[in-house]
């Protein structure tokens, strides 16, 4: 497969004519919809129509909240091994919260593609936000987190999930090593039935990276503890921050070479973002608030306001600027070539695969390209 990036005049048919791509595999593949406008800037992915599955054997797995569109459901998991089910939940005696929605229709999707799911365990609060006293009540209660871990025991072979993922977040510093040995406790129980523990892992760059998101997790320790880790590497570029890319390659680099140096590469995975940001400018810290959108919706958005596709070098991530009702915005999402780039990352440092937040919204581009690049495997 190939990348093209459109210059001025490009129609669809002129690069069909140029490149030698069937008009029918050009529109499908990067989902351009009729009238089937492009972007001076878009990156589009060619096929010849050939398919080569190279490179190293990878996993790939991909979270979904179980109101996902049955039809993205199915279009998205020939291209996974693991489907993270987002998620469960528990009370202060440990006692599993199911989703609000069942479960079991994602659980039956997954297993008749060959792709584990995987239940995954977040301490939110009763206002939906990840809550760290709920985190300490219960892995500083013996009692407590003894009874979580016996109900994920029950739980796994009942529904049919085929591992747990615990995905907590702004764990206080002084939590670290009690967080740590629930890890390795949930692990011990879940490898004794047949089925691994992942972790996943805010990004850090050093081992006393200060803020809240950082300082509850030791790499080190989190390593040993699970049997895989997911790299959060997304979120530099948030709903509250100031525009820039969500993922930038530069510093995706950073957290990668860190977390070597504490985990083995085989045990980790990229994290990757399937979602952009649109900011309307001037951002004002406090104030402003970023769109969240999709990264087929963020160039159908440069369209439609006539908006050239920019790629920073650095970042390694496409943006631009276009101005609505006299506001000003600043758009930041991934295509293609962005995705390319992590890929690199992934083959580079011989990854264990890649882990997307997450597969609500189709794009379609990035599995074709994904599943070019690696041979997949559970």
């Amino acid at each position: 497969m190939e990348i093209y990036v459109v210059r001025p005049g490009d129609t669809v048919d002129s690069i069909a004519r140029q490149t030698g791509a069937p008009v029918d595999s050009l529109l499908y593949m990067n989902q351009i919809p009729y009238p089937y406008r492009l972007a001076v800037g878009q990156a589009l992915l060619l096929s010849s129509g050939e398919s080569f599955q190279t490179g190293q054997a990878i996993s790939a797995a991909g979270y979904a909240y179980p109101f996902i569109s049955p039809y993205v459901l199915e279009e998205t998991l020939p291209y996974l091994t693991e489907l993270p089910v987002f998620s469960y939940g528990f009370t202060t005696g440990g006692t599993l919260i199911p989703p609000a929605l069942p479960d079991e229709p994602l659980i039956q999707a997954a297993l008749s593609h060959n792709v584990n799911p995987i239940l995954t365990l977040t301490p939110f609060g009763p206002d939906g936000q990840f809550n760290n006293n709920l985190i300490t009540q219960v892995i500083n209660n013996p009692a407590a987190s003894q009874e979580l871990i016996r109900q994920l025991e029950a739980i796994l072979p009942e529904k049919g999930y085929r591992g747990v993922d615990i995905d907590f977040e702004f764990i206080l510093a002084e939590d670290r090593y009690a967080f740590a040995a629930f890890v390795g406790d949930v692990r011990n129980a879940v490898n004794a039935i047949g089925y691994p523990v992942s972790v996943a892992l805010a990004p850090k760059i050093s081992d006393d990276q200060p803020g809240l998101l950082y300082q509850g997790k030791d790499y080190a320790l989190l390593g040993e503890a699970a049997d895989f880790a997911l790299l959060m590497t997304y979120e530099w570029g948030y709903t509250y921050g100031p525009p820039m890319a969500v993922a930038p390659v530069d510093k995706v680099r950073q957290v990668v070479e860190y977390a070597l140096t504490r985990i083995p590469a085989w045990k980790l995975s990229l994290g990757i973002p399937n979602y952009a940001y649109d900011w309307t400018l001037p951002f004002v810290r406090g104030q402003s608030k970023a769109r969240t959108i999709g990264n087929v919706e963020a160039v159908q958005l440069a369209i439609q306001n006539n908006a050239a596709i920019q790629f920073d070098a650095t970042a390694q991530t496409p943006y631009f600027h276009y101005e609505q009702g006299g506001q000003q915005h600043e758009v930041w999402f991934e295509d293609v070539r962005s995705l390319q780039a992590k890929f690199s990352l992934i083959s580079e440092y011989s990854l264990r695969g890649a882990g997307y937040w997450q597969i609500m919204q189709l794009f379609r581009a990035n599995w074709l390209l994904l599943a070019d690049t690696f041979y997949l495997t559970g």
